[in-house]
C-alpha cells in the first residue's frame, strides 16, 4: 500500500468527530427524555395532589382590610389580588358571580400581593379611592381598563388621576391619598403576609382558612359549600 495513502487512512481512524456532541452521548441523551417527561409528570401530579394547607386566621384578616359583605357571615373568602394581574382580571366576574349567588352566606375579603410595575400604584389608587368610598367602582374600573395601563415599564399616575376624575373624586385628595405612608405600609405588610402565608401567584383564595388549592369557579365553590 501506498505509504501516504496509509497515513491518511490511519489519520482518518483517529480524528476527533467533528460539529457536536459524539454519538455515543447523543443516544444517551435522547434514551434520557422520556425518562425525564415520566419524572416531571409524576412531579406534577404529586404537586396537584398536595393537600389544601390551613392558615393562621389572624394573617389572613385585618381590621382595614376591604370588605364586602355581611361582616357575620358564616363564610370568608379571602382573596390575595393583584389589580395589574391578568388571571386576577379573568377571575373578577367569577367571584362576583360566586358573591351572588351565595348571598348572606359569604363575605370577601381583599388582601395585596404585588407583582407587577404599576401594581402599587394600582392598589394605592384603589384605597384611594375607598378614601371617598369608591373602593369597589376603582377596583372595577381598574380591571376593566387594564389594557389601558398594565404592563407599562413607567408608572402610569396620570390615567389613575383620569380615573379618580371618572368615578367623580376630589381629584387634589385623590393625588394626596396615592403617596399616603399608611396605605403604603398597608401594602407592605400584605405583601410580607403574602410571603409568609407561602402565596405563590394571584389570585389566591383562602375560604375560612382554608387554602383553594385550585383556580376555578368550581372549586371555590366546594370549599364554600364544605365551610358552610
Amino acid at each position: 500500500m501506498n505509504k501516504s495513502v496509509a497515513t491518511k487512512k490511519r489519520q482518518a481512524r483517529t480524528r476527533k468527530p467533528q460539529g457536536g456532541l459524539p454519538r455515543e452521548v447523543k443516544m444517551l441523551l435522547w434514551l434520557s427524555v422520556p425518562v425525564l417527561l415520566i419524572v416531571a409528570v409524576v412531579m406534577l401530579t404529586k404537586a396537584g395532589a398536595e393537600p389544601a394547607q390551613t392558615v393562621d386566621v389572624s394573617r389572613l384578616i385585618y381590621p382595614d382590610s376591604p370588605v364586602l359583605g355581611k361582616t357575620d357571615a358564616p363564610v370568608t373568602i379571602v382573596e390575595f389580588l393583584d389589580p395589574e394581574c391578568e388571571s386576577c382580571r379573568a377571575f373578577f366576574p367569577i367571584v362576583k358571580d360566586v358573591l351572588a349567588q351565595n348571598g348572606d352566606n359569604v363575605r370577601l375579603v381583599v388582601r395585596y400581593f404585588p407583582l407587577h410595575n404599576n401594581s402599587v400604584l394600582a392598589i394605592a389608587a384603589t384605597e384611594a379611592a375607598g378614601n371617598q368610598g369608591k373602593y369597589w367602582e376603582m377596583q372595577e374600573l381598574l380591571f376593566n381598563k387594564q389594557s389601558e395601563w398594565g404592563e407599562k415599564q413607567t408608572p402610569q399616575t396620570a390615567l389613575m388621576l383620569q380615573y379618580a376624575q371618572e368615578l367623580g373624586l376630589d381629584g387634589d385628595q385623590f393625588a394626596k391619598d396615592l403617596s399616603d405612608p399608611k396605605i403604603m405600609q398597608k401594602i407592605e405588610r400584605d405583601n410580607a403576609d403574602a410571603q409568609a402565608l407561602n402565596v405563590r401567584g394571584t389570585p389566591s383564595f383562602f375560604v375560612n382558612g382554608k387554602e383553594v388549592s385550585s383556580l376555578s369557579q368550581s372549586a371555590l365553590q366546594s370549599a364554600i359549600d364544605d365551610a358552610k
